[in-house]
């Protein structure tokens, strides 16, 4: 049984911060504005497959 997509996400979350927290470059901050400027699919995909299986 694999994992949910909330359950994925909040895994690769959790090691981005832990990295973030060990290599003082801010890791996270340019991934999220990345994600902001650009708006790629698969984040808009990610965000419709959390929101349509709500547990």
């Amino acid at each position: 049984m694999g994992l949910n997509t909330k359950s994925k996400c909040l895994i690769v979350l959790i090691l981005l911060g832990v990295v973030d927290a060990v290599i003082p470059i801010p890791i996270l901050v340019i991934i999220l504005i990345s994600v902001l400027l650009q708006r790629p699919p698969w984040f808009k995909n990610l965000v419709q497959e959390i929101y349509n299986k709500r547990d």
